[in-house]
């Protein structure tokens, strides 16, 4: 879009453009982490909340013999929301939210000699966030000299470019996560193959080996030729 000569970037306008990005590019609340569960523990993490807001906890497991545990979502009041058992993956919305801090707990006590490696994503949205970022929007008010341009729909269009790119940094590191939970399946599954390959393959020469033997040993004439 271009911008017409008689309408130069006052102060005001300037001013404006700064906060409207710092307002919606500003840093979220998502968090993500990849750990090792060891076999016969469990791991809890916890998560700060605002009330009525939306909380979503995606996981998956993608190492581990049998790729799956035990999770479980808590409360601030101590109150068990989520329970699941022997899972690979799962998806899990909160809402609305209570204040306080969540728990998310994964078990892997069942499991006496394999451990698994996790991934989770934490995804928090606030109303109270939105509804400041809202207030900073009036506050602003409309510059001067801005002749045409529309500040509501310069504020739709990059709220939507950020959603957007949220979003698709988001499907990314899911993915990832699927990526790397295929891999070491595959790798597993390499491994199973290649050894019982070789098992096979000795057991066909040691059977290979006795039949010699044994016809070796049918026609082998222990008569002494006497003269």
């Amino acid at each position: 879009m271009s911008v017409p000569p008689s309408s130069v970037l006052t102060p005001a306008v300037l001013l404006w453009l700064s906060a409207a990005v710092a307002a919606v590019f500003s840093p979220g609340a998502d968090s993500e982490l990849t750990f090792l569960l060891p076999a016969g523990h469990t791991e809890c993490f916890y998560q700060s909340a605002a009330r009525n807001g939306t909380l979503e906890v995606e996981y998956q497991v993608i190492a581990g013999a049998g790729m799956d545990v035990d999770f479980s979502i808590i409360s601030p009041h101590g109150i068990q929301l989520i329970s699941e058992f022997r899972r690979s993956d799962g998806v899990h919305m909160v809402e609305p939210t209570e204040e306080g801090d969540y728990q998310f707990c994964f078990d892997n006590s069942f499991s006496r000699f394999s451990e698994k490696m996790v991934f989770f994503e934490v995804i928090l949205e606030s109303t109270a966030n939105d509804a400041g970022a809202d207030d900073e929007w009036v506050g602003l008010g409309e510059p001067e000299n801005l002749l045409e341009y529309k500040l509501e729909d310069i504020r739709e269009s990059m709220e939507s470019v950020h959603r957007h790119l949220e979003r698709s940094r988001q499907m990314q590191t899911v993915l990832r996560a699927f990526e790397a939970r295929d891999r070491n399946l595959l790798e597993d599954n390499l491994w199973r193959v290649s050894f019982w390959s070789c098992t096979s393959l000795l057991v066909m020469l040691l059977v290979a080996l006795t039949q010699v033997y044994t016809v070796r040993r049918l026609f082998d004439d222990k008569r002494r030729i006497r003269s």
